[in-house]
C-alpha cells in the first residue's frame, strides 16, 4: 500500500521539476531569441519609417532594400569571398595539423610530451591585445603583411593549441588493442592515422570545425592586425565600415549583420549533433 502511494508522489515531483525546467528555458531561448527578432524587423522596415516612426516603434512598412544596399554599397560580396577563403584554409590546416600533433603526443614516447602539449595549450591562455604589435611586427619582417596568408598564419597559430590539447584526449580514449592489431596486420603509422584514427575522430573533427568556423569567421582583432586594405577584409571588418559609413541607416546595418550571420549558423546547423558528443567523448581520460 506504501509502494502504491509513493510512486506517484515520486511521478508527480519529475513531473513538477519537468514544468519548471521547460518554463526556465523557455525564458532564457525567448530571452536570446528576441534581440534577432527585433534585428530582423529592423533589416526589413525602410529608412523613412525608422527616422519618422522611431527605431523600436512597431514597423508600418516591409521592404528588403536595405538587403540589396548592404550587398551592393557595403562590400559584402568582395568580403565575404575573403572571409570564406580565410575560414576555410584555416580549418583544415589547423585540423590537419593538430590531428598529426595529437597522434604522435597521445601513442608514441616522446621525451616531455606533457610539457610540449601544456606549452601549446598556454599560448592560447595569453591576452591577444598583448601580442597585437608584436605579430605585426613579424609579418611586416615575413614580407606577409596585407595579405590573406599572414591571416591565415595567425589564425592556425593560435588555434593549432586548444585543437590539439581536444584531440588529444579524444585519441587517448582509442583502445590500444586497435592499434596493436593494426601493426600485427602490418600496417604502417601514417595508414593506422589515416585508416583508423581520423574516421573515428571525426565526431570531434566535427565539432571543432564548428568552432573554428565560427571563432575565424567573426574574427575582427586579427583582420585589424595583420590587414590594412579595404578590398582584403573580411565580412567582419566590412561590416564595420558599413556601420560608420550607415550610422543612422539602422535598417542597412541590421540586414548587413543578418546576410554576415547566415554562413554560420549553416554550419552550425550542419555540425549539431556532432558539437556537444565530439568534445566530450574522451573527457573521463
Amino acid at each position: 500500500m506504501a509502494v502504491a502511494v509513493v510512486v506517484p508522489t515520486a511521478r508527480r515531483r519529475r513531473h513538477g521539476k519537468g514544468w519548471v525546467f521547460h518554463l526556465v528555458m523557455s525564458a532564457i531561448t525567448l530571452l536570446w531569441v528576441t534581440p534577432l527578432v527585433f534585428v530582423a524587423i529592423v533589416a526589413l522596415r525602410s529608412f523613412d519609417d525608422i527616422s519618422f516612426h522611431g527605431l523600436g516603434s512597431l514597423p508600418h512598412s516591409f521592404t528588403l532594400d536595405a538587403f540589396g544596399t548592404a550587398w551592393n554599397e557595403g562590400n559584402i560580396a568582395g568580403a565575404l569571398g575573403n572571409s570564406l577563403i580565410v575560414t576555410a584554409a584555416v580549418v583544415i590546416l589547423v585540423l590537419f595539423l593538430a590531428s598529426l600533433a595529437a597522434f604522435a603526443l597521445s601513442r608514441y614516447p616522446i621525451p616531455y610530451g606533457r610539457a610540449i602539449l601544456l606549452v601549446m595549450l598556454a599560448g592560447n591562455l595569453l591576452p591577444p591585445q598583448i601580442l597585437l604589435i608584436p605579430v605585426s611586427q613579424i609579418c611586416e619582417m615575413l614580407g606577409i603583411y596585407d595579405t590573406l596568408f599572414a591571416l591565415i598564419v595567425v589564425q592556425v597559430g593560435f588555434g593549432l593549441g586548444f585543437f590539439t590539447f581536444v584531440l588529444y584526449g579524444f585519441m587517448r580514449s582509442l583502445p590500444v588493442e586497435m592499434f596493436e592489431a593494426a601493426k600485427i596486420d602490418g600496417a604502417g603509422d601514417l595508414r593506422i592515422y589515416a585508416t583508423i584514427v581520423m574516421p573515428l575522430c571525426r565526431p570531434a573533427l566535427a565539432a571543432l570545425a564548428a568552432l573554428e568556423s565560427t571563432w575565424v569567421f567573426n574574427d575582427l582583432l586579427w583582420a585589424l592586425t595583420v590587414l590594412r586594405t579595404d578590398t582584403k577584409f573580411p565580412i567582419t571588418a566590412a561590416l564595420l565600415n558599413l556601420q560608420g559609413g550607415y550610422t543612422s541607416q539602422w535598417n542597412v546595418v541590421a540586414a548587413g549583420s543578418l546576410i554576415v550571420a547566415i554562413p554560420t549558423a549553416i554550419v552550425f546547423f550542419a555540425f549539431q549533433k556532432h558539437f556537444v558528443s565530439g568534445l566530450l567523448v574522451g573527457v573521463s581520460k
